[in-house]
């Protein structure tokens, strides 16, 4: 049965993501250089990627309506270089400086998680760990179920509604973004045309948006950590997704959805899910 959102918490949700502002952090490890370029992936589409480090590759997966910087205004950033990994960073398809596609076949088929995969093999990356957050975390859940070279997969702020494939939050963020009336999401909305992104391409990321089965992830070998802020139920239950999941952890940090994944605890808990044996 589909599960249906109230119109309070959809706009609560939505405040919040026009609300919160977070200053960028100085990066504390400037004498790592950062090297950054464009994929050109299976399809002919350009990406482009950040990467620092040496050591252990994490490959950073952002949400919804941001790009890969944003990850530099989190305490995980700084820590995981001060910690000795090897950082990647990107701005996935219809985001930041990537192509954004007018096609919407040009997002269909896991084309975000092979964009990674690509990545992957560009940068000579043989095994990495997967740290995704909000709709980030979606994509990691593919690259689990795709890609054998995944060591370890952190999903972050999300709950377990997006393994229904009509869950109706995606379909209401697509139906807004393509220009249809949907009152909840007006602010939402002129928020992305403020900040001059592509509603279209946007649009189309969440018609696209894959879902994985609870099947699917009740067949995941590798170590996952799902961790959600205390005050954060935007996408369901978190506690519901680790269950899903053979062995997986759960960690709760505090905060709502728009900045749990910024606080130092945030970063804690990860960094030592990743130094786990």
């Amino acid at each position: 049965m589909m599960r249906l959102i109230s119109k309070r918490a959809l706009l609560l949700s939505v405040l919040l993501l026009l609300r919160v502002v977070v200053p960028a952090q100085t990066f504390a490890n400037s004498n790592l250089t950062i090297d950054s370029g464009y994929l050109i992936s299976f399809d002919g589409t350009k990406i482009y990627y950040e990467s620092t480090g040496k050591g252990q590759a994490v490959i950073l997966v952002h949400g919804f309506i941001v790009n890969g910087q944003s990850w530099k205004k989190t305490a995980l950033y700084n820590d995981l270089t001060a910690a000795g990994y090897k950082v990647v960073i990107l701005d996935q398809r219809g985001n930041g400086r990537s192509d954004k596609p007018h096609d919407s076949a040009a997002y269909d088929n896991d084309a975000e998680a092979k964009d990674i995969m690509a990545l992957t093999k560009k940068l000579e990356i043989k095994k990495y760990s997967a740290i995704g957050y909000s709709r980030g975390a979606i994509i990691v859940s593919r690259l689990l179920v795709l890609d054998k070279n995944i060591r370890k997969g952190v999903m972050g702020g999300m709950g377990s509604d997006f393994t229904n494939p009509q869950w109706p939050r995606r379909i209401m963020f697509y139906h807004a973004l393509r220009g249809d009336s949907v009152p909840e999401l007006k602010a939402m909305v002129e928020n992305v045309k403020k900040q001059g992104l592509d509603p279209m391409a946007l649009a189309y990321l969440q018609r696209s948006q894959p879902s994985t089965s609870k099947e699917q992830l009740a067949a995941i070998k590798q170590p996952v950590l799902v961790i959600c802020g205390d005050r954060d139920s935007d996408n369901g239950s978190a506690i519901e997704l680790a269950s899903l999941l053979p062995g997986a952890s759960f960690v709760t940090t505090p905060g709502v959805h728009n900045d749990a994944n910024q606080t130092k605890e945030f970063s804690s808990a990860v960094i030592y899910f990743l130094q786990k044996k």
